[in-house]
């Protein structure tokens, strides 16, 4: 990406790293890696800190390396940052060959789970095709949670620049306070969510997700406005670190215990909030307004808060035992020795 000097270069090296990504965020490996629904929680919301740490130190690391040092050295820091992390996983998780295989629930099967629709709803800002599952439930909580911040990111600079004459450096970094209560969120109710209930967690996050939105136009100073943004970032902290691990839950509980493709939904969920939220935030300020736009999101969370009483205690379903694939002798599946 650094010596990129043509558009279409740029785009396939994005295009690398998404696919990159995406093979990370949707092998499952907490999921798989730790059976007990707490300590599961623990360990998620310990990764989704560093989600959040990331967005911390990444602009200033940006910033430095490209004015101080030369703009390809940031990336190849974090070029050799990526090798190292890929040679210390071959090296602790020492991935074996089994002939093995289990048979996951289909994606079909998941998307038609009202159960993990709900709970990724939280974290996606388009899921208006929510409607149709109980997994499905999941992950509406995950893309209603996502949705304020991700929506409010593209045109708060404007606002602020419109009515309180802020300067570049005090637009850049205004949510900063966000991505810092994010982390500290996301590790405490990583530990706590499972002790409260993370139905209850969730639901409180949107309701204070509501509460913040709703805030935010009312401020007319910098100052005020890192409150409501902080509480945004603890809220959604709040979300994600429960909403995470129920879709791990929900699987074990429905389905059988492979995590590949509820993790998945959850992944393509935030992605087409990232695509489509900036040009759907700038058609909707100019419809709409700043203000008001803010008002629809947080009601919209405010009525989806209640829908979290559907996780409380989801059923079962009798075929949540893994099926083993023996007919084949020549299938392959990747497992950690």
């Amino acid at each position: 990406f650094p010596f990129g000097k043509s558009i279409g270069f740029l785009l396939i090296s994005r295009v690398i790293q998404g696919v990159g990504s995406s093979c990370s965020s949707v092998a499952g490996m907490l999921a798989d890696r730790y059976s007990q629904d707490e300590q599961r929680g623990i360990a998620m919301g310990i990764a989704l800190s560093g989600l959040a740490l990331g967005e911390q130190i990444g602009p200033l690391f940006g910033k430095f390396t490209y004015e101080y040092v030369r703009k390809e050295s940031g990336f190849l820091v974090l070029a050799a940052l990526s090798l190292f992390g890929g040679l210390l996983q071959l090296t602790v998780l020492k991935p074996g060959v089994s002939s093995e295989q289990i048979q996951g629930t289909s994606l079909k099967v998941l998307i038609r789970d009202p159960y993990i629709l709900l709970a990724a709803g939280k974290q996606i800002y388009i899921y208006i095709y929510v409607y149709r599952s109980h997994c499905m439930k999941s992950i509406g909580a995950i893309a209603f949670g996502n949705i304020g911040s991700v929506m409010m990111e593209p045109s708060l600079p404007q606002w602020m620049l419109s009515t309180m004459g802020a300067t570049e450096s005090q637009q850049r970094f205004i949510l900063l306070p966000t991505s810092f209560w994010y982390l500290i969120s996301a590790i405490v109710f990583g530990i706590i969510a499972h002790k409260m209930g993370r139905w209850l967690c969730c639901m409180i996050g949107l309701l204070l997700i509501f509460i913040a939105l709703i805030c935010v136009p009312l401020t007319t100073s910098i100052v005020g406005l890192i409150i409501p943004n902080s509480l945004l970032g603890f809220a959604i902290g709040m979300v994600n670190s429960s909403m995470m691990p129920t879709m791990g839950y929900l699987v074990d509980r429905r389905h059988v215990s492979v995590y590949g493709n509820v993790y998945a939904i959850a992944d393509v969920v935030l992605c087409l909030g990232y695509v489509i939220s900036p040009v759907l935030s700038g058609f909707c300020v100019r419809v709409f307004g700043f203000r008001t736009m803010l008002h629809i999101i947080s009601f919209i969370c405010l009525c989806y808060a209640p829908l979290m009483l559907f996780l409380r205690n989801p059923p079962t379903r009798e075929e949540t035992i893994p099926s083993i694939m023996n007919e084949n002798p020549n299938s392959f599946s990747y497992i950690r020795s």
